[in-house]
């Protein structure tokens, strides 16, 4: 399959009219190439989007633990523009959490939609103090043990864990597990010092800047001001315009420059399906009239009912540059969890997931692995 007269952004993120070509699933070559194609003017082309902090959407939950609800959420994030996801699970009990990695690795390969890039476990090694939405029945001490084991019944496919690291003796266990994924800070009451010990360690991402962790001030730069202050440090960052506003967005875009910022959803079941009452984790939730994401019968934030490409038109919006923007739905959550040789551009070699979309950025077709979803 040859598509003709291509607008797209390149792998330097650089805007460039070529023909590119797919053969097997993947680009086997972009340029000008000889042969009948099918003629793409008129629109962009951008590389396939990467959540890797979802829950769920489109009715189906990662911790339902079946293939039914992979399938919501597989074709929901396709006709959105995102082609690959982190299966992101909540703090639940231990059986659980092998019922949700077995499920996982069962159902990686047999995508209807967005193609399963690995696991994000959200806890449940986190502080109780900063629970957030997360059930605290199941909160508990990391244990590389515990871990060990999930990720072993996953297939080996975790690829991100949440951890409070003042909330338990973690310093051997960041060494250890962070040779085997990223290990990210969130759902952590701790302070700047304990963050950067983490860091040293080991830990190379933060969970949700800004929510569920300690926050920056002019005396104390807390999880959120030191992953911010570290070149190290991929930063998720939900672009509701609820969870962070657009000013702190717009600061915080400034401070990560174009490579370190990674745009989630932490959307779950009830995205795209209006408003009503849902469950996540074993806990009720509420999505209001005009609400931005899900909250407890309390009203504390639970999770996001918006998706990643949503989530770049709203940082257009606000003011963020489109580069960066783009880079952070694309390239950089996909070397976060170091997939950026298979996916997250469209450069020679790579998976052929492409975004065809108008000038307004109203998706047209969305193809995965080369097939249009």
């Amino acid at each position: 399959m040859i598509f003709k007269n291509v607008c797209f952004y390149n792998e330097l993120f650089e805007k460039e009219v070529a023909d590119i070509e797919i053969e097997n699933g993947r680009i086997k070559a972009i340029g000008v190439i000889e042969g009948e194609g099918r003629d793409m003017s008129g629109m962009i082309a951008l590389p396939g989007f990467v959540d890797i902090h979802i829950h769920g959407a489109g009715g189906g939950d990662c911790s339902d633990a079946s293939r039914e609800s992979l399938d919501k959420v597989s074709a929901f994030l396709a006709k959105h523009g995102v082609t690959s996801f982190c299966a992101t699970s909540m703090t639940l009990g231990h059986d659980t959490l092998i019922n949700i990695a077995e499920t996982v690795r069962e159902y990686k390969g047999r995508e209807t939609g967005a193609k399963i890039a690995g696991i994000n476990l959200e806890g449940p090694f986190i502080a109780m103090s900063k629970k957030g939405a997360q059930n605290p029945e199941y909160v508990r001490a990391g244990s590389v043990e515990e871990f060990d084991e999930i990720n072993s019944a996953s297939g080996n496919i975790v690829k991100l864990i949440t951890i409070a690291p003042e909330a338990f003796d973690s310093d051997e266990f960041i060494k250890d597990v962070s040779t085997k994924c990223s290990v990210s800070i969130g759902h952590s009451a701790a302070d700047a010092e304990q963050a950067q010990h983490a860091f040293d360690l080991g830990a190379r991402h933060a969970t949700h800047l800004y929510n569920a962790m300690t926050p920056m001030t002019h005396r104390e730069a807390g999880i959120a001001g030191t992953a911010l202050d570290n070149e190290k440090v991929f930063c998720e960052i939900i672009c509701d315009g609820g969870h962070v506003c657009p000013a702190v967005l717009r600061n915080t875009f400034k401070i990560l420059g174009e490579n370190r910022a990674c745009v989630i959803s932490d959307s779950m079941r009830a995205a795209g399906l209006g408003t009503g009452e849902f469950e996540l984790g074993g806990q009720k939730v509420y999505v209001h009239e005009g609400g931005k994401y899900a909250v407890l019968e309390d009203g504390t934030i639970a999770a996001s009912i918006s998706n990643v490409f949503d989530e770049f038109k709203n940082l257009i919006s606000f003011g963020v540059d489109f580069k960066t923007a783009l880079k952070s739905c694309t390239i950089n959550p996909a070397k976060a969890i170091g997939a950026d040789d298979e996916i997250g551009s469209i450069a020679t070699g790579k998976a052929a997931d492409i975004i065809f979309a108008d000038e307004d950025f109203k998706i047209k077709e969305v193809y995965i692995n080369g097939t249009l979803a």
